[in-house]
């Protein structure tokens, strides 16, 4: 028989019983489509938590005062004491030749004022590295410069949430805001960044230089001189970070003079193993994700197989027909996986659509992002051939081994 002659008869043959030729297939359509929806649902996961993570920055380490023993040997937090200064921050930069930038903070909230508008924001003083760690740039105005930092000068850098709140679609640059009570002029704005790794809003944010923060922002909080409430810094190679971490934690033992067996007054995070941490998390979610959908198309892979099975029961008659007419075992061979195929390719198809459809559904509707490619539709196209590969070749092997004879018999 030609393949045409086939095609014709497996499709002639599936439409005597259309009924259990759509159940059959579907089992497959609900596996492509759980295929293609959920591996998309675990991609859109992985890149969304990706993208979020990528703005913590994955060489750097964060140091911050970490708990110490008061008398009595009470436990104090680290938000008792301020344990870090500028002077460690310059011990880093000079005795560790690995650190590419390093800058110390300080940090508060106050409430901004621009003519009868206000806005309740935090703001950061900062040294100058502190824009290169955490990737900030300016969209207008200019940065800060050496005098500034020096000379506790009364500017402002204010994020887009900030400057959208208080001056609308008016120009920014030069004007004065009054941070608190005392008056800021906005030399420059920060190119947005939108939502951070923790959900917060990233642009709510002002930078003042350090001193400025110190002398003018802080108020009565007691801050030791020359005190800063962290530090960051950050290297020009992500394999030298665990190596950089131990160095700074000699250094501050040393600086600090922890005895040997003492617990350390700071404590610092490595950025990167959240981040490692967290893709593992979601790249485990997907794999898993990925083998439910793939139970399913085995279920419906093995209702090909049973339904096929039944059809060569039914068909026997028909088998030691073609046989004693001259067909071999070949030809019915490649009869019945035909059948198999077409009912797996035709669900393919479905499930293929269905899923698409419902993955745009899911990220449009729901709350999980979706990332829907081509890769995933050529993965679900391939399982659906390899299905009927797989679970129609033992019905149509069994079909063809049959004894003419004994076929015409029944």
């Amino acid at each position: 028989m030609k393949f045409s002659d086939v095609i014709r008869t497996a499709i002639h043959a599936l439409r005597g019983n259309w009924m259990r030729s759509v159940l059959t297939s579907l089992g497959v359509i609900i596996g492509i489509a759980a295929v293609i929806v959920m591996v998309s649902v675990g991609q859109g996961t992985q890149s969304e938590i990706d993208k979020m993570v990528s703005g913590l920055g994955s060489q750097r380490l964060d140091i911050s005062p970490g708990s110490r023993r008061g008398p009595g040997g009470v436990r104090m937090s680290a938000s008792s004491f301020y344990t870090l200064t500028e002077g460690d921050v310059e011990a880093i930069r000079t005795d560790i030749p690995e650190v590419q930038f390093v800058a110390g903070s300080l940090n508060g909230s106050t409430q901004v004022v621009y003519a009868e508008n206000n806005w309740s924001s935090r703001w950061q003083g900062v040294q100058p590295d502190y824009f290169d760690i955490n990737g900030w740039s300016i969209a207008e105005g200019e940065a800060f410069d050496a005098q500034d930092y020096g000379g506790a000068a009364k500017e402002v850098i204010i994020g887009e949430t900030v400057r959208r709140e208080l001056f609308g679609d008016e120009p920014a640059i030069g004007q004065t805001v009054r941070l608190g009570r005392v008056p800021f002029v906005v030399v420059g704005t920060l190119a947005p960044k939108g939502q951070g790794g923790w959900g917060q809003d990233q642009d709510d944010v002002m930078m003042v230089p350090l001193q400025t923060g110190r002398r003018r922002l802080l108020g009565s909080i007691g801050l030791p001189p020359g005190a800063v409430m962290q530090v960051a810094l950050a290297v020009a190679n992500a394999d030298d970070l665990g190596y950089v971490q131990g160095e700074v934690e000699s250094l501050l033992r040393q600086r600090h003079r922890i005895g040997p067996g003492d617990d350390d007054d700071f404590s610092v995070r490595n950025i990167s193993e959240i981040v490692a941490t967290r893709t593992a998390t979601t790249r485990l979610m997907s794999l898993l994700l990925g083998a439910v959908a793939t139970i399913s198309l085995i279920v419906g892979g093995i209702g090909i197989m049973n339904i096929m099975l039944v059809s060569v029961t039914e068909r026997i008659r028909e088998i030691g027909l073609r046989m004693a007419v001259g067909a071999g075992p070949s030809d019915v061979r490649r009869q019945f996986l035909t059948e198999a195929m077409l009912l797996s390719l035709v669900g393919g198809a479905l499930g293929i659509v269905i899923g698409i459809v419902g993955a745009v559904l899911v990220g449009r509707f729901g709350d999980l992002p979706v990332v829907l490619n081509g890769q995933v539709v050529g993965l679900a196209a391939g399982f659906s051939v390899a299905t009927g590969l797989f679970f129609g070749y033992y019905p149509a092997r069994k079909a063809s081994l049959l004894d003419p004879i004994e076929a015409l018999r029944q």
